[in-house]
């Protein structure tokens, strides 16, 4: 027996296309209540609320099952079961119209599924609260379906199938005002004017009269365009040429392939943010038959924008406000789905009058990274890939002139900073020059990029002129920063004043400043590209002057003053700090105390953040002639170049910084860096470079009359000495140095001193002298808390008493500390201490790891000792061949050392 159920109106249950007689009301409510939820189980409890929704007999569970077994009668068997504590009815497919309703929608069959609607759903029985949600849904359900057809019915330009349908609708939803925007709007493009008044006239009466409300925007904005008895004009069809050679891309324009209401890209000057939603909005133009819109936002003011989009659809006389314009556009654009492309955005309040409704597309291009705009796609764009910039520049140059000259033209996109609008404007440059080889354009490019680049220039110079004063020139002073990346409160320092996370934010927003990600102490770190940085720099000069070059000093100055200021205040809480010397006159400026604790919690950490920034600006405050500030800086960053062996940090900052002090005459300065790199060459082992920094520093020292600086060059040469196997001349410059620093007060330096001295008697055999020293300089280092230096004496205090305890403690020390290059000395002598005891596996093992860490640091010395002790172990234990290899490398690792 073939039944059928319906509830998309009255209740009614078929078999063989005859009605089934169901007596009795609360099993019809049972009845509906299962269909509702066909196929699941529906609760005992719930059917009782529906069948006695105010108070149920205390026989409601029993009377349920009597309905259930009446049912099970008239319906036959096979529909009806319980399961649980509840029922459920199941149909089979295509037998209950609410699922071939929802069916039919899902296929887009949407006449199809109206057509099943004989009314409201149930609409003979009381109804229930149980139902309410699903109800609510079928409703929707079919609204949706409705509004689909309208859609389908108007794209084949059925105008009077589509006001049929919305008729219909409005007899259900009376109040419903974007269906009698669609009703007006429809009858006029109908040809049906008068009609359309009338309906906008009801429209308006019923909501005044029984709501007390006047029409909302959108259906006003249909009936100024019916007043004004516009007709679309032809399509517009605005885009710009698209770019023949556009080049790369792909993962954006995967996102632009839509579907997307709204599309940001945003990126810096010169990315191909314009010629990528170009690019993109041809490729669309099948989806928008209807037209394509395009406006150049440049600043304009909304009301002006909607006025020209207004003109492009034919409407002459644009309505007064904003406001009104907004919702016309949004009303034309509503009947006619269309791409628009809002060019050179300033910010989301200057979009979002210029949103369509739904059915449109809108791709937006900005300088500023646009977030506010809800459920837009939003496209960062950057660099191009090198051989994309490569393609673009041959595609416009020749393809076989990059292929001829490919490092040149490396160098070309390189100096263009990878960004399209560069790279095509030194294509053109190439293509109107023909004799040009690509190395003449490479070394004018190096010499004056941006006066090669104008284009470039002239994108810059219209983003730098909308920037509030304090953000542009901070952008110079981040120029002359260079490359390294920069901790936010760089930028404070510039400024001269604490929170300014204003400027930053709105640099990185406008894609001026890039955000490189956050350091190891938690940092944000910014970057402004070459070409923005040097840009910045130049128009800074150019419109101050002399009165802008100094204050781009000042700046500069300040931000030197901050990184020596935090740099000596991280060193301070180093576990030693022996030797180092201050630029009193130097400036500092200080960062809030709580800032200061924050970064330097970990001072060895902050400074492996910070070293290669450190370094940079040392060569920047050199080559700007800032002197005191160069070699103030490089001091301040001696005692963890030495402790993390950053020696060509070292070198570099100390070469730097010594050619501004001479030239500015300051000797100081001169003697400071001399000293610093005669420890960087004693490391290295180059004593006669070594000796004679050391030589110079000291008589520099000695004219200007400091004692305590003497002395710290006297230390150097005593260590040359003691390399060089002089012992009788090395305590001489040590025990000179010790007197020094007992009358000027200088424990740390009595402390390194006693423990050389020590050192170097133990070295010639003077035991007696090694004791005394190593004791009173242990003593000392332990008073003073001085971690470090009681690590340096515990390796010599392992030797004297030929002990591995005083090794052991002090390679925990070293590597508490993070000092690899100490560590890799106790891991040696403790290793010659478990090779005379037979312990040769533990003796390998740690060798082995020293050898590593010499040879990694570049200390020759090092690494000879080692490797010859390894022969030593070797040969100890039977490996002939294996320790004469060792042995052999030794000697000539040692015939490159000095003498």
């Amino acid at each position: 027996m073939s039944i059928t159920f319906h509830v998309l109106g009255p209740l009614e249950v078929r078999s063989a296309g005859r009605p089934v007689r169901i007596s009795g009301r609360k099993p019809r409510l049972l009845l509906a209540t299962l269909l509702l939820d066909a196929g699941r189980v529906v609760g005992a409890d719930q059917l009782v609320e529906v069948l006695w929704p105010h108070r149920p007999p205390r026989s409601a569970q029993a009377n349920v099952r009597t309905y259930v077994s009446a049912l099970r009668s008239e319906l036959g068997r096979g529909h009806l079961r319980a399961d649980g504590c509840g029922y459920a009815i199941d149909v089979a497919d295509g037998a209950l119209d609410l699922l071939a309703f929802e069916e039919l929608v899902d296929r887009g069959e949407y006449a199809q599924a109206l057509a099943l609607w004989r009314g409201a759903p149930l609409c003979d029985l009381p109804g229930s609260p149980v139902w309410d949600r699903r109800l609510e849904l079928l409703h929707q359900g079919r609204l949706r379906a409705a509004e689909a057809l309208i859609d389908r019915r108007l794209e084949r330009g059925d105008h009077d199938g589509a006001i049929s349908e919305l008729r219909g609708l409005l007899a259900e939803h009376p109040y419903r005002e974007d269906l009698w925007r669609r009703l007006v709007l429809t009858l006029h493009r109908g040809g049906r004017k008068a009609e359309a008044l009338r309906a906008y006239a009801t429209v308006r009466g019923r909501l005044v009269d029984e709501l007390g409300v006047e029409p909302g925007a959108e259906l006003r904005g249909a009936y100024e365009l019916i007043l004004a008895d516009d007709t679309l004009p032809a399509t517009p069809r605005q885009l710009p040429p698209d770019l023949p050679d556009f080049t790369g891309r792909a993962a954006a324009m995967a996102e632009l392939a839509g579907p997307f209401s709204v599309a940001v890209i945003s990126g810096p000057p010169g990315a191909g943010k314009s010629a990528l939603a170009v690019h993109a909005a041809h490729t669309l133009c099948p989806s928008f038959p209807d037209g394509q819109l395009y406006l150049e936002l440049d600043g304009r003011d909304p009301g002006d924008l909607l006025a020209e989009a207004l003109r492009a659809l034919g409407v002459e006389a644009a309505p007064p406000t904003v406001r009104e314009r907004s919702a016309l556009f949004r009303s034309l654009l509503a009947e006619r789905p269309m791409l628009v492309v809002l060019d050179d955005a300033r910010d989301a309040r200057q979009v979002r009058p210029l949103l369509p409704g739904n059915g449109s597309a809108v791709i937006v291009t900005s300088r500023r990274r646009i977030t506010e705009l809800p459920g837009a796609v939003r496209i960062q764009l950057g660099r191009l890939g090198q051989e994309e910039a490569l393609s673009l520049l041959g595609d416009i140059a020749g393809e076989d002139r990059v292929a001829r000259e490919r490092e040149a033209a490396q160098a070309i996109v390189a100096a263009c900073e990878w960004l399209p609008l560069a790279v095509r404007n030194a294509g053109a440059r190439l293509a109107g020059r023909p004799g040009w080889s690509l190395a003449v354009l490479r070394q004018r490019l190096e010499d004056d990029c941006l006066g090669e680049l104008r284009d470039v220039r002239a994108t810059l110079d219209h983003g730098y002129a909308r920037l509030p004063d304090e953000a542009a020139r901070i952008l110079g002073t981040l120029g002359r920063l260079g490359e390294p990346a920069q901790p936010g409160w760089v930028i404070e320092a510039a400024l001269g004043r604490h929170g300014a996370h204003d400027v930053t934010d709105l640099l990185v927003d406008v894609n001026l400043l890039d955000l490189v990600g956050t350091d190891p102490v938690g940092q944000p770190r910014y970057r402004v590209p070459g070409l923005i940085g040097g840009h910045a720099l130049k128009r800074g000069l150019a419109t101050s002057g002399v009165r802008g070059e100094r204050g781009g000093l000042d700046a500069l100055s300040r931000v030197l003053a901050a990184w020596t200021a935090i740099t000596e205040h991280a060193m301070a809480r180093l576990p030693t700090t022996v030797f180092t010397l201050t630029a009193a006159r130097a400036p500092r400026w200080r960062l809030p105390e709580r800032t200061l604790e924050r970064l330097t919690t970990d001072p060895v950490a902050w400074f492996e953040a910070e070293h290669e920034a450190l370094a940079g600006a040392v060569d920047v405050a050199a080559e700007l002639g800032l002197a005191e500030s160069a070699w103030a800086l490089a001091a301040a960053m001696v005692p963890c170049l030495d402790l993390r062996c950053h020696l060509g940090t070292w070198r570099r900052t100390h070469t730097s910084a010594l050619a501004a002090a001479r030239a500015a005459g300051d000797a100081y300065g001169e003697a400071a860096m001399l000293r610093g790199l005669a420890q960087v060459s004693l490391y290295q082992d180059r004593y006669e470079e070594s000796a004679e920094g050391f030589t110079r520093s000291l008589q520099i020292f000695h004219d200007l009359g400091d004692s305590r600086a003497e002395a710290t060059s006297l230390c150097g040469l005593g260590a040359v000495s003691q390399f060089r196997g002089r012992h009788a001349r090395s305590l001489s410059h040590f025990r000179h140095a010790l007197a020094i620093f007992l009358a000027t007060g200088d424990r740390q330096g009595e402390a390194y001193a006693r423990q050389a001295i020590g050192r170097v008697c133990l070295k010639s055999g003077d035991l007696a002298q090694a004791s005394e020293s190593l004791d009173r300089a242990m003593r000392l280092a332990q008073e003073l808390g001085d971690a470090h230096r009681e690590g340096c004496v515990c390796v010599q205090m392992g030797h004297l008493h030929r002990a591995m305890s005083f090794h052991r403690h002090a390679l925990e020390i070293f590597e508490s500390l993070g000092d690899r290059h100490c560590g890799a000395y106790a891991l040696q002598s403790l290793a010659g201490l478990q090779a005379e005891r037979g312990d040769l596996a533990r003796a390998s093992t740690g060798l082995e790891r020293s050898l590593e860490i010499f040879q990694e640091l570049g200390d020759r010395s090092g690494e000879a000792s080692t490797t010859e002790l390894l022969g030593e172990l070797h040969r100890s234990a039977g490996r002939t061949g294996l320790a004469l290899d060792y042995l052999r490398h030794a000697r000539a690792l040692r015939r490159d050392l000095p003498a």
